[in-house]
């Protein structure tokens, strides 16, 4: 389980962007719902342990368990649908004991873990039809019951991951532009059918969250509402912002004109504190961890490795790339939580535990 390791070979700078993205949210939050700031920092202190303790197990050993890990994700899943409690018209969370979290998060952990053991096992089969369409089906299973909650922004990043995993995993560029050629018109004639007015492919508010994305002015008493709040936000903190915890009678934040903001809006409360500086010190910390670990990619001793930090560097930049989008109002609202800075446990602890094993992976890295 445990190997020697040289203290040369842990990435301390990787620990270092992520303490303190972590400690801005921890800031952030302690501004837009002072009553969470202590949960969240306690959330960031265990997840540092968490993230640490992780590093030093052989991911290796670990991978062993994929197949109780494909298990109990598809357990806690199923629970959800039918024990699962219910908020903001979604059932995504589950109680157990004194503990409420949500699975889907976790998900993309547990689904990443899974299949680097699962594609490294198959690798010199890995373009084969047979695989490939295995590798589909075992994402397929997971997604459905996620979308089922419903929760179509999860499902998307999913898709995302999956994607991001096979390409990790070594799919060749024959089998990528088979597959593109196909995905791009498909999605293109399900997005026409599903935003008819008679169509019940998406849920209402999906569907308007898209409408409202399309035409804001029709739509700016509802959906896009918090968005057109959100960059007036991020646009009156100019180049220096308005200061941490002010009481300007101006501010957006302050005046309760963006709601959740503490989790889906967080950087909106960035750009209008800390201003135009805050918004890039963010963008570049999360930059600077995606691309750490696309590089411990690039190095990785096997193909496991590889995988797993490409997949968590791809959580990163994707799900920040979408909060920072829905914030700024160039994508539609798609309430995924900016990594390490939104409120939210099982979204912050799932990331420490991800991170855990990219840090063990650059533990084990080729070295020469």
């Amino acid at each position: 389980m445990f190997r020697n390791y040289r203290i040369r070979d842990y990435d301390f700078k990787l620990i270092l962007m992520i303490l303190a993205l972590s400690m801005i949210g921890v800031m952030t939050i302690g501004s837009a719902e002072e009553s969470l700031q202590m949960k969240q920092l306690l959330g960031v202190l265990a997840g540092m342990g968490i993230m640490i303790g992780i590093s030093f197990f052989n991911y290796n050993v670990v991978l062993k368990l994929n197949w109780l890990m494909y298990a109990g994700n598809l357990l806690l899943l199923l629970l959800v649908i039918f024990t699962g409690e219910e908020g903001g018209g979604a059932q995504r969370w589950l109680k157990l004991g004194g503990l409420r979290f949500q699975p889907s998060e976790l998900a993309k952990i547990l689904l990443i873990l899974f299949f680097a053991q699962y594609i490294m096992k198959c690798k010199e089969k890995f373009n084969t039809f047979k695989v490939i369409v295995s590798c589909v089906v075992l994402i397929m299973i997971p997604w459905a019951l996620v979308y089922k909650q419903p929760d179509l922004s999860t499902s998307i990043m999913l898709i995302a991951i999956f994607c991001i995993i096979m390409f990790a995993g070594g799919l060749s560029y024959r089998w990528i532009l088979g597959i593109l050629a196909v995905t791009i018109p498909t999605i293109a004639i399900f997005l026409t059918v599903a935003l008819q007015p008679d169509s019940t492919i998406l849920e209402d508010y999906q569907k308007n969250r898209i409408l409202a994305f399309k035409d804001p002015e029709q739509y700016a008493g509802e959906e896009a509402y918090q968005q057109l709040n959100s960059i007036m936000a991020i646009g009156s903190g100019q180049l220096d912002g308005k200061g941490y915890k002010n009481n300007e009678l101006t501010s957006v934040k302050n005046g309760n004109f963006i709601s959740e903001a503490e989790t889906d809006f967080i950087f909106s409360v960035i750009g209008e504190e800390f201003g135009f500086k805050g918004c890039v010190v963010v963008i570049v910390l999360l930059m600077g961890i995606a691309i750490e670990c696309v590089s411990m990619a690039r190095r990785s001793k096997d193909v496991a490795g590889r995988i797993i930090a490409a997949g968590m560097g791809g959580i990163v930049a994707i799900q920040g790339f979408f909060n920072i989008g829905v914030a700024t109002f160039i994508l539609p609202n798609t309430r995924l939580p900016l990594p390490f800075v939104s409120h939210g446990l099982t979204s912050l602890l799932s990331l420490y535990i991800g991170m855990g094993f990219v840090l063990n992976v650059r533990l084990q890295i080729k070295r020469g």
